[in-house]
């Protein structure tokens, strides 16, 4: 985050994948993180909510130029609470809770005219109201299974270092595989 040449730290792709295991990925912010996992907003009708809904599992990734580093995470996503969606919502920009009610995302429009007309008809709807958060809007959380940190080198040799959340903590490890904090565990991959 100290970084100024990072424009969007919190920019990550986000991949998922149809029922029948066809991928797609796309660019979104992260809006939020913690112990439970990491958090992102969206249409529920769009193309990633539709994937996510018949094939509960994803993977997002950080690339920071810059800092040639990058953090892989992998694992099994929920819908978060209504509530915890509305808070959120209701904390955006004003302009953005408009965008949000405007575009039904991933559908087909006329042209980006039909846009402008809608924005503008709801901005003026809502000059002096409370937008209400729309039914087909909210929040996701990646609760993570894998998560990898690459750090690249100019040799080619990059340092990649994986964790790995286990449901079953009696079973033995590997030799090369190292017990971390809770039920983590993290190896060293060969570049």
């Amino acid at each position: 985050m100290k970084c100024p040449s990072i424009g969007e730290v919190n920019a990550m792709c986000l991949a998922t994948c149809s029922r029948d295991g066809r991928p797609s990925a796309r660019m979104l912010l992260l809006k939020g993180f913690g112990q439970e996992g990491f958090q992102f907003f969206t249409n529920h009708d769009s193309r990633k909510a539709k994937e996510l809904d018949s094939n509960p599992f994803a993977s997002i990734v950080f690339y920071w130029e810059p800092l040639n580093r990058q953090v892989r995470i992998e694992g099994s996503v929920e819908r978060l609470p209504e509530q915890e969606s509305e808070t959120y919502f209701h904390s955006r920009p004003k302009s953005s809770q408009i965008g949000a009610v405007v575009s039904r995302q991933s559908t087909v429009i006329p042209d980006r005219e039909y846009l402008r007309k809608k924005n503008a008809e709801l901005e003026e709807v809502y000059r002096e109201a409370k937008v209400p958060k729309p039914a087909y809007w909210g929040g996701y959380i990646l609760k993570p299974e894998v998560i990898e940190f690459w750090q690249g080198q100019t040799n080619r040799l990059h340092d990649r270092i994986v964790f790995r959340y286990l449901q079953d903590t009696s079973a033995p490890l590997e030799p090369m595989t190292h017990r971390g904090e809770g039920n983590w565990v993290y190896e060293r991959l060969s570049p």
